[in-house]
């Protein structure tokens, strides 16, 4: 059958008109120009529908205003299962402490701050409450020294790299290689043009994107997309894939080759389109949250995840395991672990990770005078430093030393003894 023809097709006036349905060339309803309701109940369409101006509705799927609705991206693509590549993209993890005035990741977890090349500036770095409405904190980077005089080879970023065979969907160095979006919100007191660079460490070669803070002092939905890198190369290993950073300062040695494309790393690109020179006064700041880097063209909603889930993935690459603010009463006191006295000076206790780490660590310690204490048969020894014997990804095995002695082959448990003690394992990239 060629053509099927129906009568009695009614439209909402009641007019009775004819409606053919021919398998080569669709539907036609003659004399009808408005159905505000179509019904049916059963057989296969083949052909495309268009409802309005904006909804497309066919056999892959429907479009609706732009944004691709098809089986490809429901299963496998960007709107399934996890999609942030991000770690802490809400700011909420801060195993490390709120606030520092040093470089690197010192607070907020796989956040990393670096000035460069700067001796007067002096910034704070913290975890703060101040965040749009769905989110609890933000990363914020405080001015409190401004340095106005700029040299060439001068910059500030904020950063994360994230891991490489965690990139491997990306399909970089194929003609499959994917886009990516970054969306975030930020507040910061100045205005103006920031940069955003992208740097593939396997294949040194990087990208660049600006946005624009409009108003001072405000918080800002900002969406920025990038082509796949078709040129370039992420290894599947436990190394850097890409170092995602947030440009802040960026003198005339990074900002004069056009990087808005994938090539060659160079500094000259590192920061292109930036104008912004949050060092010029101690007014200045700069707050970030809710950053979700995903595969495709669209930004989709941020995908929150809980405080545990999230301290977890932090864990891989940092893991504090004791601090002396986590006291178990009044006391300064934090377990570490039952040990024993090897020596008269000289203890030893084993540590497990809560998960498995991304590398063999390296140690993490803020020690002092009697900063540890050894706790043994109503006897307490007083360990003044700490050190790493031997350490694999999944566990670590400690020595105490150096303070008061203790009974050799004594058993009990290690502790802090200070507030100020920390005992952490660090496998950041």
């Amino acid at each position: 059958m060629s053509t099927l023809k129906v009568n009695k097709l009614r439209d909402t006036a009641g007019s009775a008109d004819a409606i053919t349905l021919d398998p080569n060339g669709g539907a036609v309803i003659a004399g009808v120009t408005t159905m505000t309701t179509a019904r049916v109940t059963s057989g296969i369409v083949t052909n495309t529908f268009i409802v309005g101006a904006g909804v497309t509705i066919s056999e892959s799927g429907i479009e609706a205003s732009g944004i691709g609705i098809t089986c490809a991206n429901i299963n496998g693509g960007q709107i399934s299962g996890r999609r942030n590549k991000i770690i802490n993209g809400a700011m909420q993890v801060a195993q490390r402490g709120t606030t520092s005035t040093d470089n690197g990741i010192k607070t907020v977890d796989r956040w990393d701050t670096t000035k460069s090349g700067m001796d007067q500036l002096a910034f704070t770095q913290k975890q703060v409450s101040d965040s749009p409405n769905g989110y609890s904190y933000s990363y914020e980077i405080d001015i409190t020294t401004a340095e106005t005089a700029q040299a060439g080879d001068e910059y500030m970023r904020v950063q994360q790299k994230i891991e490489a065979q965690d990139l491997q969907d990306l399909a970089y160095g194929t003609s499959d290689a994917k886009s990516v979006t970054l969306s975030f919100w930020v507040k910061a007191y100045q205005t103006g043009t920031y940069a955003v660079n992208w740097y593939s460490q396997d294949g040194t070669r990087h990208i660049s994107r600006t946005y624009t803070v409009n108003a001072s002092a405000t918080w800002e939905h900002k969406t920025l997309t990038i082509p796949g890198d078709t040129g370039g190369t992420i290894n599947n290993d436990t190394g850097s894939g890409i170092h995602l950073a947030f440009l802040l300062i960026a003198d005339s040695g990074y900002v004069s080759a056009d990087s808005t494309s994938w090539g060659t790393y160079s500094d000259a690109g590192f920061g292109y389109g930036h104008n912004v020179n949050m060092g010029s006064s101690s007014d200045n700041y700069w707050k970030i949250t809710g950053v979700q880097f995903e595969v495709g063209t669209q930004a989709t909603a941020f995908e929150h995840r809980s405080l545990g889930e999230e301290l977890s993935l932090c864990q891989r690459y940092f893991y504090m395991h004791a601090n002396g603010e986590f006291n178990l009463s009044s006391t300064d006191r934090c377990p570490i672990g039952m040990g024993y006295g090897y020596t008269s000076t000289d203890g030893y206790v084993f540590v497990t990770f809560p998960t498995k780490m991304r590398s063999n660590p390296s140690l993490y310690k803020v020690v002092g005078t009697d900063y540890f204490n050894f706790a043994y048969s109503n006897n307490n020894g007083y360990p003044n430093d700490i050190s790493a014997n031997r350490m694999s990804n999944q566990v670590a095995e400690l020595n105490f030393h150096t303070g008061s002695s203790w009974d050799q082959n004594a058993s009990g448990m290690f502790r802090t003894y200070n507030t100020a003690a920390r005992i952490g394992f660090d496998a950041e990239i």
